[in-house]
């Protein structure tokens, strides 16, 4: 008896919202629950950052993708948004582009994803007709639009994004999923510095993109040295990764001395800056052997600048590297899965949504001890 009471009910109800809202229960619900706002994290200006409510997304048209954001990684960027001190960053913004996340729906045409697929994001919004992307180079279209830099990004319960920027990868947790897109940027840019095994290479910063330039230049066979402001860091790394060769900027030296040391006085084949420092990144070719490369990822809303005879004399390569590419997270994807990076000792801190806005701003200090910080969503 109760059984046929609740099924009358049901299809009562159904035929109801049917009728008088013209779509069907199942619909009905899902707009209901999206109707309602969800918790997000905003920059509204360099400094202050605030937990606010927004829209739920609506429904993936073609080619999208509806995800549930679960892990966030904090990159350089958004700390750099934060401080006011990065040259793409607007405001107000929603941040977060590191991401781990899992397929909630997909729209007409998606192929590559299904819903319950754990993915890490690729961040950069390309226009593929644009001269840049027909040649490849999606990472630094003329019309590229970060998600959580340019346009608002995934400090949220759920987003709506292109699928076709959607890397499946069943085989990792993710937190590792997070972490794809620094290292994408990592092994960009040893990609773009073309050092091979047993070359000497310098790393000039060993924050989170650092480290993963460490991480591809170790792959490589590289001769790996690494320097920095902070000694404590250095030898953190050392720890990790076993490199010899440490370079501290603590006393207020410029380190040719120690770079001569390490280098019979040849300087290196390769120097990749890290640090988003346009004074760093104004010095470093002096650390680069005649006829090497000097490669720059990090980014600044300063001048950098070079003597003319600082670069011709020896004949210096200097290259920017921006971003990453597509085949760029599928080598890391197969690499993690494979059990060839292991990432665990990078997450230093650990928080939630619920707490971020209280706890960001200790992100930005040095003291603070963070490498990178992780937030649960």
């Amino acid at each position: 008896m109760l059984t046929n009471v609740v099924h009358a009910a049901v299809v009562w109800v159904r035929w109801h919202v049917k009728e008088h809202l013209g779509c069907s229960l199942p619909n009905f619900l899902d707009n209901l629950f999206r109707a309602q706002p969800m918790q997000a994290l905003r920059f509204i200006e360099p400094g202050n950052i605030q937990q606010v409510e927004i829209p739920e997304p609506d429904s993936p048209g073609a080619g999208e993708a509806l995800v549930r954001v679960h892990q966030v990684g904090v990159c350089g960027t958004d700390i750099s948004g934060y401080l006011g001190k990065h040259p793409f960053f607007t405001y107000p913004r929603i941040p977060g582009h590191e991401l781990g996340v899992e397929v909630l729906e997909v729209g007409a045409g998606v192929e590559n994803v299904k819903p319950g697929d754990r993915c890490a994001v690729e961040p950069y919004m390309n226009n593929p007709d644009s001269f840049a992307s027909r040649r490849g180079l999606t990472n630094c279209c003329q019309e590229v639009e970060v998600i959580g830099v340019h346009v608002d990004g995934g400090l949220c319960d759920r987003i709506k994004i292109r699928a076709d920027k959607l890397h499946p990868a069943s085989g990792l947790q993710y937190e590792q999923l997070a972490l794809v897109e620094t290292l994408a940027i990592g092994c960009h840019a040893c990609n773009r510095s073309e050092a091979q095994q047993g070359d000497r290479v310098l790393v000039i910063g060993v924050g989170p993109i650092g480290c993963s330039v460490i991480e591809f230049l170790r792959i490589r066979g590289c001769e790996i040295a690494t320097m920095d402001l902070n000694p404590d860091r250095l030898e953190m790394i050392r720890g990790l990764y076993g490199i010899e060769h440490l370079v501290s900027l603590a006393d207020g030296s410029d380190g040719m001395e120690r770079v001569r040391d390490i280098t019979h006085g040849e300087g290196f084949d390769y120097v990749i800056d890290a640090t988003g420092s346009p004074k760093s990144m104004s010095f470093a070719p002096n650390y680069v052997r005649h006829g090497g490369t000097f490669v720059c990822v990090g980014n600044t809303t300063e001048e950098v600048t070079f003597s003319h005879s600082l670069l011709q004399k020896p004949e210096l390569t200097i290259k920017m590297s921006r971003n990453a590419l597509p085949e760029d997270f599928a080598f890391i994807i197969k690499t993690m899965e494979a059990g060839s990076i292991d990432t665990n000792a990078w997450i230093t801190h650990r928080t939630t949504l619920a707490e971020v806005a209280d706890v960001f701003p200790s992100f930005t200090k040095p003291e603070s001890g963070v490498l990178k910080a992780m937030i649960a969503v």
